[in-house]
C-alpha cells in the first residue's frame, strides 16, 4: 500500500544541496525548539518526531544517498511507491531507546519490510537543557557600583521516567557595575537539566533597578532636580550636587536661569560596560521659594516688588 512521500529537506528547512554541517545546525535548532521536555504546545511532540526522522535520514550519509536516489523524482505529499525489488532494501535494523513511531514512509524506505505496517522506534537524542529566565531587583546604588548577592530560586527538573521534580537552590550572583533595567546576567549551567548526559541550559537574570529618591534612571542617564533660590536664579551661582559616587560636583548657574532649564554632567551617569558609553547626569533646575519669610526677608521682597518692572506674564 503506497504512502505519501516525505520531503525531509523541507522538514528541516534546508536546501537539497545542504552539507552535513548545515543539516546538523538546522536539526539542532528545530529540535531545541520542539523538544517535548521544553515545548508543551499541542503538536510539538509530533513535530519533534518528524524532525528526528528527517535527521535520522539526512544526517546519515548512507541513508541520505538511498533517499536521494529513490526520491529525486518525488515531491512532498506525492504518492510514493518503492521501485521493484526495493523491499530487499538494506534490511537495516535500528536500535532506538525511546519508544515512539517513525512514519510509514520511513518504514517503506528503510525498514526492509516493504509495507506501511512496519514501525520502528525513534530515539530522542541527548538534548541540552532549556535556558531559563528570572528577575533580580537591585537598588540604583548597587546597580551603579556593582554588588554580589546570594539569591534563592526554585528549580525544576525532569526525571528519566518523565516526572517533574522541584527543589530550591541558592546561587551567588555578581551584578556588574553599570547595570541598567533589562541587563542580562548569564549563569552558565544553572538552567534546565539536559537529557542523557547533555549539558544543562543557562539561567539568565534580568536586572530590575528599583526607584531611587534622588535620581531617575533613563537608559544610562541619571535625571535629577536641582533646587535653587530665586536670587541664585536671578544673579547666578555655583551650586553643589552630590553624585552617585558620593563626591560633590559644583554646577554653575548662569544669571537669569529659568525653572525647567537643564544642566548636563557628561559621563557622570551609569558607568560604561564593554564598548558602551557612560551615561550623563541631567539636572533640571527648579526655583524654590521659602515656605516662611522672616520680617527682613519679607521687607526685601517687598522692596524688590516695588522697584522691579519685570512682568513674566507680559505679552
Amino acid at each position: 500500500m503506497p504512502t505519501a512521500y516525505k520531503d525531509y529537506f523541507e522538514v528541516l528547512g534546508v536546501e537539497k544541496s545542504a552539507d552535513q554541517k548545515a543539516i546538523k545546525k538546522a536539526y539542532r535548532k528545530l529540535a531545541r525548539e520542539f523538544h517535548p521536555d521544553v515545548n508543551h504546545d499541542p503538536g510539538a511532540e509530533d513535530r519533534f518526531k518528524e524532525i528526528a526522522e528527517a535527521y535520522e535520514v539526512l544526517g546519515d550519509e548512507e541513508k541520505r544517498a538511498e533517499y536521494d536516489n529513490v526520491g529525486r523524482d518525488y515531491s512532498a505529499g506525492q504518492e510514493f511507491r518503492p521501485p521493484p525489488g526495493w523491499e530487499q532494501g538494506t534490511g537495516a535494523e535500528y536500535d532506538y531507546r525511546t519508544a515512539g513511531d517513525f512514519s510509514d514512509f520511513f518504514g517503506q524506505m528503510f525498514g526492509g519490510r516493504g509495507g506501511p505496517s512496519y514501525r520502528t522506534e525513534y530515539r530522542r537524542p541527548p538534548m541540552r537543557g532549556a535556558d531559563h529566565e528570572a528577575e533580580i531587583d537591585v537598588s540604583l546604588h548597587d546597580a551603579f557600583h556593582g554588588v554580589k548577592r546570594r539569591i534563592g530560586l526554585e528549580a525544576a527538573g525532569v526525571t528519566p521516567d518523565g516526572r517533574v521534580e522541584r527543589h530550591n537552590k541558592t546561587l551567588d550572583v555578581s551584578v556588574p557595575a553599570g547595570s541598567v533595567d533589562g541587563t542580562r546576567i548569564r549563569l552558565k549551567g544553572q538552567g534546565g537539566a539536559g537529557t542523557d548526559g547533555a549539558p544543562s541550559g543557562d539561567l539568565f537574570l534580568l536586572v530590575n533597578v528599583q526607584p531611587d529618591p534622588r535620581f531617575d534612571l533613563d537608559g544610562r542617564d541619571l535625571r535629577t532636580y536641582l533646587d535653587i533660590t530665586p536670587w541664585e536664579a536671578a544673579l547666578g551661582a555655583k551650586v553643589p550636587l552630590t553624585l552617585m559616587e558620593g563626591k560633590t560636583a559644583s554646577l554653575t548657574i548662569a544669571p537669569g536661569a529659568r525653572s525647567g532649564s537643564q544642566l548636563k554632567l557628561k559621563g557622570r551617569g551609569m558607568p560604561a560596560r564593554g564598548k558602551k558609553r557612560a551615561g550623563d547626569i541631567l539636572a533640571e533646575l527648579r526655583i524654590v521659594v521659602p515656605d516662611q519669610l522672616s520680617e527682613e526677608e519679607k521687607e526685601l521682597f517687598e522692596r524688590l516688588a516695588e522697584q522691579s518692572d519685570f512682568n513674566p506674564r507680559a505679552a
